[in-house]
């Protein structure tokens, strides 16, 4: 039996990921806010390699404007799945319907999944599954992903109708159908001849895709035919082509809605959204209440939950330092190799790691507010400040998610529509402050600013989020001169998090962490270590100032004095940074030969001052982003040039607020 390949496709926040998860038992990132699958991730259902599931991004509608969308149709039109599984929310079937619609006209065999059934049942409304059926004729199975309720059926179903074949319904009707009929026969041939679905092609040459005139090779004569067509429907009609589509395939769900779908009162979960929403999206109070949020979560994770739980891990990681040391001793290693393994592998380790239980709580707020729905809130609530500096409010989501990492927000990125949208929102993106950020900025506040950390926190993200509006209005008038796109966002039903959701969040956010400390944290501190051990001559020394890196970070010190920090070890940690956010910390504990948190700490005091020390946290955290997010960037622009320019771009941001940080300060105290 060969490999069939089966793509899930639906709306946003359906439960397309969850149902993917059940299906094949991955464990796939869920998130409640648009914008989480931005590309294709597969596995098999029930571990059977004949059976390939595609998850395809969440999308509204096969009509290709923004990179998800394209993405998606690109896929069902190259890749030819055998099966479409269509999931569909069924609380607000009405919106999900009309996707389903546009995927019956690729003539591909559909499976159509209602989730969210247990909501269905709690608001006491009835759906006609099979009067449903019969409408569509296509199988409905309706289901509770969440819960791996009717999960079993749809494997079954594949069985049953992956080999038959396609006879979807034409639901068509009136002079719109006789439109579709005329055009089709005007491009039948080609389309055949490219192996492509008919009804959607000549949608496409309804909706005039330029896309598709190409690839079909449509003549200046059938393109007149066709126009000649479209106009005498319009005439007749009294309104544009495309409206009128529209407006039949909303007047065809109305119909099938009133015939299948009855309810007496409205869901458990949208009446309790009703009410939150009155609270936490209020016109003058939603901004507020959502810095008071972060407030909290951040005097939780810095200092009640995250202060103890660091300090705990620090101990366990000194004291395992400190018996591997021993045991180098009693084998008498060379004091080169014991010197590599204590002072470099390990000491480089040991402090970024002992941030570990700060990520893991951080991460945990941070993933009951996107798995309750709040942070699709905080996109709306953010909208009209967005667009205010030249922004899509839809920029919001890559913004937010640039908060755990600039990767995957950059990446994001892809789900706006406008490619000025898109280059701007990625210009800012790393001025969030990433989680690979945190240990720097924990590093600097158990130093300097211990009984103060919760509000130097907010204040480091609060000028991160202040720099990035006064760019974008700058960008706005100079580079990015114009209008941004219009902003539509689906505010998701309040649902309580699930321990599965926030469990499988928090151990992704752990693993990268762990993996990015054992592999180019690892290497870097490999570097830095050997860098600073050895001078010109490749001779061991025994002052750190004496080595190589101490000449270079020396040569390069100058450039950051007007910000206040001056110490050759300050500019190598910046260098190596790059590499990995995480390595700035490990740098510093290696160059300064730190064995504890005490002697650290004496360390940077001798390296920085209050004032500077902030002012280097401020530099940290706009200058440009490590190599990662750097590549990804190039990828997304497809331009090395473009790339470069916006990360010298944010350096030179960067040095500029942190110069007038310094100054600002100078002149206070």
């Amino acid at each position: 039996m060969k490999k069939r390949k089966i793509a899930l496709i639906g709306n946003q926040n359906c439960g397309k990921t969850t149902l993917f998860n059940a299906l094949t038992g991955s464990n796939q990132h869920i998130g409640n806010f648009p914008g989480v699958t931005i590309e294709q991730k597969k596995g098999y259902i029930n571990n059977d390699k004949h059976y390939e599931l595609i998850d395809l991004p969440g999308i509204y509608s096969l009509t290709p404007y923004t990179l998800d969308e394209i993405v998606s149709i690109q896929f069902l039109l190259e890749d030819k799945p055998d099966l479409i599984i269509n999931i569909v929310d069924a609380t607000h079937i009405e919106r999900n319907l009309y996707l389903t619609l546009q995927l019956m006209e690729l003539n591909i065999p559909i499976i159509l999944v209602l989730n969210m059934m247990d909501e269905i049942k709690e608001s006491e409304t009835v759906i006609d599954i099979e009067k449903l059926e019969n409408y569509l004729q296509l199988p409905v199975i309706p289901i509770s992903a969440s819960q791996k309720e009717g999960i079993d059926y749809i494997v079954k179903t594949i069985d049953q109708i992956i080999d038959k074949p396609v006879r979807h319904r034409d639901l068509a009707y009136g002079i719109m159908k006789r439109t579709i009929e005329m055009i089709s026969s005007i491009i039948e041939k080609k389309v055949c001849q490219q192996h492509l679905p008919l009804r959607y092609c000549t949608m496409c040459m309804i909706e005039n895709n330029q896309n598709m005139l190409q690839q079909l090779h449509i003549s200046d004569s059938e393109q007149k035919q066709i126009k000649q067509i479209t106009k005498e429907m319009e005439k007749k009609i009294q309104t544009d082509c495309d409206v009128a589509f529209i407006q039949m395939r909303y007047s065809i769900i109305e119909n099938i809605c009133q015939q299948c779908i009855f309810r007496k009162k409205e869901t458990k979960g949208q009446f309790i959204s009703d009410k939150l929403d009155s609270f936490f999206i209020h016109r003058y109070f939603g901004i507020p209440i959502f810095i008071c949020i972060m407030l909290v979560i951040f005097y939780f994770t810095f200092s009640v939950l995250g202060q103890p739980l660091q300090d705990m891990m620090e101990l366990f990681l000194q004291l395992l330092t400190q018996n591997i040391g021993h045991f180098l001793e009693s084998y008498q290693v060379s004091n080169w190799l014991k010197c590599l393994i204590c002072d470099g592998i390990l000491a480089g380790l040991t402090s970024v790691l002992s941030f570990l239980p700060v990520i893991v709580i951080l991460f945990f707020f941070l993933s009951l507010l996107e798995d309750s729905g709040y942070m699709a809130r905080v996109a709306f609530i953010m909208d009209r400040a967005l667009r205010n500096i030249g922004l899509s409010g839809k920029s919001i989501v890559p913004m937010l998610i640039g908060f755990g990492c600039s990767v995957p927000a950059i990446m994001a990125t892809r789900t706006l529509s406008s490619p000025r949208d898109r280059k701007l929102t990625m210009i800012l993106i790393p001025f969030m402050s990433c989680s690979a950020k945190l240990p720097i900025y924990g590093m600097i506040i158990s130093a300097f600013f211990p009984q103060k950390a919760a509000v130097v926190m907010i204040t480091i993200y609060c000028i991160g989020i202040f720099v990035a509006i006064l760019s974008a209005l700058l960008l706005k008038k100079t580079v990015f001169i114009g209008d941004s796109v219009p902003f539509l966002l689906e505010l998701p039903t309040y649902r309580m998090p699930t321990f599965r959701n926030v469990f499988l969040n928090i151990y992704d956010k752990a693993k990268e962490f762990v993996h990015k400390a054992f592999t180019i944290i690892l290497l870097s501190s490999v570097i830095v270590w050997f860098l600073q051990s050895f001078n010109f001559q490749l001779q061991m020394v025994e002052e750190s100032s004496q080595s190589l890196l101490a000449y270079i970070g020396s040569f390069l010190t100058p450039v950051f004095r007007p910000l206040g920090f001056d110490d050759w070890r300050a500019t190598t940690a910046l260098i190596t940074g790059i590499t990995a956010k995480e390595s700035v910390v490990s740098t510093l504990t290696v160059l300064t030969a730190s064995i504890n948190t005490t002697s650290f700490h004496n360390a940077l005091i001798g390296i920085f001052t209050p004032l500077s020390s902030f002012s280097f946290l401020v530099f940290t955290l706009l200058y440009m982003p490590c190599i990662a997010a750097f590549t990804t960037m190039k990828k997304e622009l497809n331009s090395w040039r473009q790339a470069i320019v916006i990360v010298l771009l944010q350096s030179t941001i960067a040095y500029i607020v942190a110069y007038v940080v310094f100054k600002l300060g100078s002149l206070l105290i």
